[in-house]
C-alpha cells in the first residue's frame, strides 16, 4: 500500500467541521471512483507535533502509483464536481505540505542477493 500525505492547517475563520466535511466530501467522491483505497483526517492533540507540517493531516492509501495517477487524473480535470469538493478544501487551507510513503517492505521485496 502507497500512503498519500497531505499536512495543513486550516485558514483563519474557517470552523473545524466545515474543513472536516470538506475533505470527506472530496475523498469519499474518490473512492466512490475507485481512485484511491481509503483515507483518514487526523489532527494534533495537545498541541503536539512539528508546527511547521500543520495541524491538520490526510492520509490517503493508494494501492499503486497507477491508482495515485487516477486520483491526480480527476482532480485535474478541473471540471464538474469533483473540481467543486477539490476547490471546497483547497479554499479552506493553507500551509500544504506532502509527502508519499509505502509499506516497507514492499510485498514484492526479496532478500538475500542484495548488493548493497
Amino acid at each position: 500500500m502507497n500512503i498519500y500525505h497531505i499536512w495543513f492547517d486550516a485558514k483563519p475563520g474557517v470552523r473545524d467541521m466545515e474543513l472536516a466535511h470538506a475533505v470527506q466530501s472530496y475523498l469519499d467522491h474518490l473512492k466512490d471512483k475507485g481512485s484511491i483505497e481509503g483515507w483518514r483526517l487526523t489532527r494534533r492533540k495537545l498541541g503536539l507535533g512539528n508546527p511547521a507540517i500543520g495541524e491538520w493531516h490526510v492520509a490517503i492509501e493508494v494501492v499503486d502509483l497507477a491508482q495515485l495517477d487516477l486520483a491526480f487524473s480527476h482532480a485535474a480535470r478541473r471540471t464538474g464536481e469533483v473540481e467543486i469538493k477539490h476547490h471546497g478544501i483547497n479554499a479552506l487551507a493553507t500551509n500544504i505540505t506532502f509527502g508519499l510513503y509505502r509499506d516497507f517492505p514492499d510485498p514484492i521485496r526479496q532478500t538475500g542477493e542484495e548488493k548493497f
